[in-house]
């Protein structure tokens, strides 16, 4: 992978000749039409899929792949793995580089546009790219199958947060932020703004809820309404891919009666298991919930 990997390499010379100034010959290299680029360092490389969890059941995308580098590795760990770039003397780099590490049968380059690239196989995608390349790719990764792992390499996705971030030291590295390296990992989460409908136990019987649901990226708000009660806040609304889990307590009791959600949602179904907390009781059984009305766009995109 490298730095910066865009579609328009046009653009990108007068920010090359920059890092060219700044780098040492050991990591600025040259490409075909004289465009710099900066190769992720190894260390950077393996924590980056050992963030993503990266293994055999794995389909990687590495977004500006450079010599290769992300992609080989991927393969190492059993992944099938596809790298994109414009460049073609770095894509005859890398397949060579990939035939000589033994993974050519399990990895692939393709010269292309990386924002034309089809990523809806993709399980992880890798980046390497300035933030106003990643805000402008954001909107098609938030449409990835919920679960895609996405991991970058310095520069954020704007106001899209990362679930996990680590901090590494890279003596060797002298661009961007000298000596230092900034790993960030999204899930792409589940679009689960809206309105629900599903049903709880009260005592022997069952009533009905509706719950609605706020969402900007991975970030939930939300309150339950139940017959007989007032509006009542969700407790700790998380989704992670498609994972979604809140709770909530109703009743005149107290405590009141705990309803902790776990399940996971397809399309307009949620389907999981809850548990009832009743006088230090717990009680679990299965549940579904319908949506009754779309919310707005986790995301503006």
């Amino acid at each position: 992978m490298s730095r910066p990997a865009v579609a328009s390499r046009r653009w990108l010379l007068a920010v090359a000749a920059a890092a060219s100034v700044c780098a040492p010959a050991a990591l600025a290299q040259k490409g075909a039409g004289d465009v710099v680029y900066v190769p992720t360092p190894q260390t950077v490389v393996d924590t980056m899929l050992q963030m993503a969890n990266v293994g055999p059941a794995d389909f990687v995308i590495d977004l500006g792949s450079g010599d290769g580098r992300v992609v080989i590795a991927a393969g190492k760990r059993g992944a099938q793995a596809l790298g994109v770039d414009l460049d073609r003397h770095l894509l005859g780099v890398a397949i060579e580089a990939a035939r000589r590490e033994g993974v050519a049968n399990r990895v692939a380059f393709r010269e292309q546009n990386l924002f034309e690239t089809d990523l809806r196989q993709a399980t992880v995608i890798t980046t390497y790219l300035l933030p106003e390349m990643n805000e402008k790719l954001r909107p098609k990764l938030l449409d990835l199958r919920p679960g895609t792992r996405v991991v970058a390499h310095d520069y954020h996705m704007g106001d899209w947060l990362p679930d996990w971030r680590e901090t590494l030291a890279v003596p060797e590295k002298t661009v961007g932020n000298p000596g230092m390296s900034y790993i960030y990992l999204w899930y792409v989460p589940a679009k689960v703004a809206g309105r629900w409908r599903t049903e709880i136990p009260v005592g022997t019987a069952t009533a009905p809820l509706e719950f609605e649901l706020e969402q900007r990226y991975q970030v939930l708000t939300g309150r339950a309404y139940a017959v007989g009660s007032r509006p009542t806040r969700l407790q700790t609304p998380s989704v992670r891919g498609d994972a979604l889990t809140f709770y909530l307590e109703l009743g005149p009791g107290r405590p009141p009666i705990r309803y902790e959600f776990r399940g996971r949602a397809v399309g307009d179904e949620l389907t999981g298991t809850l548990f009832v907390w009743e006088n230090n009781v717990r009680r679990e059984r299965a549940f579904k919930a319908q949506r009754v009305r779309q919310g707005p766009p986790a995301a503006a995109n």
